[in-house]
């Protein structure tokens, strides 16, 4: 059997596949465990410094395998209890949690399907860019669920707006590539065939970035969309300005900078 997530590092970047193309890549225990288990490893992984996130095939990902997931219940007597439930629906939640907490960014490259659990994927990473065959939804509702699931309630307000948040939420229509680009939900929009190129200029500017910076600032952006107050915001930017520039990498980036030469960091 084919591994149901693929990691490639090159050179500081992992590139990272989700591996069930003839399921349109969909979430099956096998690939929610090596997802949280990839996710978890991230925490104290130093030589990692960007993830690129991707789908096998000509999807991204079409959210929970329900062919799977109704097969196994359908064997049970009864339904799933409210512990054995909770349990499964918390084990797709933490991967997008883990996301969030994973120090490096991670760039999410959306063709086809970004359904459900999939969309909740892109959502979590920290930047999207999406094939122009893209569509995204958030199919949730349309199972006969309520629309707020995996965070999607969360990070949709946060990224469009509450209108096309409450839209997209409400109805679980799908919303594709042009208008994802025009209300600021993914960072560029290209051709299928150019997917994987358009990620490299993006991983090039953040590879340049000191580590501890680049740790430092996915950190605090995070803080600061919920912060209480623009002085909690600005407190966190002092501190972390402090520990850069107590660094040795700041000043190599200082001589980069003044020799005009890319700066060489040491991994950390």
């Amino acid at each position: 059997m084919s591994q149901p997530l693929l990691i490639e590092h090159h050179e500081g970047v992992d590139w990272v596949t989700l591996n069930r193309p003839e399921s349109l890549n969909a979430l099956d225990p096998p690939l929610i465990d090596a997802l949280n288990l990839y996710f978890q490893g991230l925490q104290r992984n130093r030589d990692t410094r960007v993830v690129v996130l991707k789908g096998a095939g000509a999807n991204f990902c079409a959210g929970l395998d329900l062919k799977h997931a109704m097969a196994r219940r359908g064997g049970q007597a009864e339904p799933p209890g409210v512990t054995e439930s909770l349990d499964s629906q918390r084990r797709i939640a933490d991967i997008v949690m883990l996301m969030r907490r994973a120090p490096q960014p991670i760039i999410a490259l959306v063709q086809g399907a970004a359904a459900g659990g999939g969309f909740a994927l892109a959502l979590a990473a920290d930047i999207r860019i999406a094939a122009k065959n893209a569509r995204m939804n958030c199919a949730f509702i349309k199972l006969g669920l309520g629309g707020c699931d995996i965070g999607t309630s969360y990070f949709l307000p946060r990224l469009v707006g509450v209108s096309v948040a409450s839209e997209l939420i409400l109805t679980g229509r799908f919303i594709q590539a042009d208008r994802a680009l025009a209300v600021g939900l993914v960072s560029e929009v290209v051709e299928v065939a150019d997917l994987d190129a358009a990620a490299n200029p993006y991983v090039e500017a953040m590879m340049t970035a000191s580590p501890v910076g680049l740790r430092l600032s996915k950190e605090c952006i995070n803080m600061s969309v919920d912060a209480g107050s623009i002085e909690a915001v600005i407190a966190m930017e002092d501190r972390n300005q402090v520990l850069c520039s107590r660094s040795e990498d700041f000043q190599e980036g200082i001589r980069a900078f003044l020799e005009k030469r890319k700066p060489v960091y040491i991994r950390r």
